[in-house]
């Protein structure tokens, strides 16, 4: 069995967003992100980016191949993809024991319940509800688990079943499995799974008051420590030469500033897209910090370490991906290390 990496209390992550590069390219910022000295790399597992111009939705799976082929350190994963609609479970199984085995201790698997832009188009399926979506990810996450013992599973759920499915490559040492979280209920899932994937630029109560204190109760309810399970925020930064750039790099991902019930069901990156050009340049820019002072950048990143969360992935909405990874390996990474 191959040692897994040590990774520092305090995890640095890169996002690589595949809404906005192509395949190639994002690779090369990923293996940048290894040599800059950052700790992860999450891909997102799109079918549709969230622009129908200049956007792109490579697929993840073999783009976690090639960078597991690409790198030696960091760890990789997603943040994150569907296991209920345009894969199979069983299929998502087989790929990350794959990818365990060529990335022996590196690898993690981050799992949602779902946005309808990704999985209306390529299967065709009516969108459900919440509720519906966290019960299909809780049976999905079921069968994942039963499969990866490497026992024949003749699995017969609500929604999925399996005639006798066995996966024969599996890596040594478990995948562990985080859940993408945004109310108490997927929380407390969360935590019973081991791993908490969130994402800033919400309110504070919110991860102080639902979202850290249910996924702590689902831990204890099955048996974990909760002091232990991963806490992932992924923190949107547009950290550039100053402000007003900063804010400008922000316009290709205006569609993360709408409301929940803006885009809710919202299935064509056309639509997305009007709606969010509609917002003005600051609205646009709302969900991400956006600055070029380094101190103000480390300033306002901290209250999330002060939360709790101790594996923070940095989403750029800047063209200039490699240029933002340089300064922020040279002037953010130390100051978040210092704290």
């Amino acid at each position: 069995m191959s040692p897994s990496p040590a990774f520092p209390p305090l995890r640095l992550g890169y996002k690589a967003s595949a809404e906005q590069f192509a395949p190639a390219e994002l690779l090369s910022f990923g293996v940048a992100a290894e040599r800059l000295g950052l700790d992860s790399v999450a891909v997102s597992d799109h079918f549709q980016p969230f622009r129908h111009e200049g956007g792109h939705s490579p697929a993840s799976l073999p783009w976690l191949g090639a960078l597991a082929a690409s790198t030696s350190r960091v760890l990789i994963g997603t943040s994150v993809l569907t296991p209920t609609y345009r894969y199979h479970p069983a299929v998502v199984a087989q790929a990350f024991a794959t990818l365990g085995c060529l990335a022996p201790g590196r690898v993690f698997l981050g799992l949602g319940s779902g946005e309808a832009m990704n999985e209306v188009a390529p299967t065709g399926v009516e969108w459900p509800g919440a509720g519906e979506r966290l019960e299909r990810l809780r049976e999905a996450v079921s069968l994942i688990h039963e499969l990866w013992t490497g026992e024949q599973v003749h699995f017969e759920g609500r929604w999925y079943s399996t005639g006798g499915a066995v996966i024969y490559d599996l890596p040594a040492e478990r995948i562990p499995i985080w859940i993408a979280a945004g109310g108490p209920k997927g929380a407390r899932f969360a935590g019973a799974e081991g791993g908490l994937i969130t994402t800033s630029g919400k309110p504070r109560e919110l991860y102080a008051e639902r979202l850290l204190p249910n996924a702590e109760a689902g831990a204890s309810e099955t048996g974990h420590d909760p002091d232990g399970i991963e806490r992932m925020i992924e923190i949107k930064l547009s950290y550039a030469k100053d402000r007003a750039t900063a804010v400008a790099d922000c316009r290709f991902w205006a569609p993360l500033a709408l409301p929940a019930e803006a885009k809710q069901g919202v299935e064509d990156p056309r639509e997305l897209a009007r709606l969010a050009d509609e917002l003005s340049d600051e609205e646009a820019a709302s969900r991400f910090i956006c600055t070029g002072d380094p101190d103000e950048a480390v300033e306002r990143i901290a209250p999330y370490l002060e939360l709790g969360f101790r594996h923070l992935v940095f989403h750029s909405p800047a063209h200039d991906q490699l240029g933002f990874l340089e300064r922020f390996a040279a002037e953010l990474a130390p100051r978040l290390r210092a704290l």
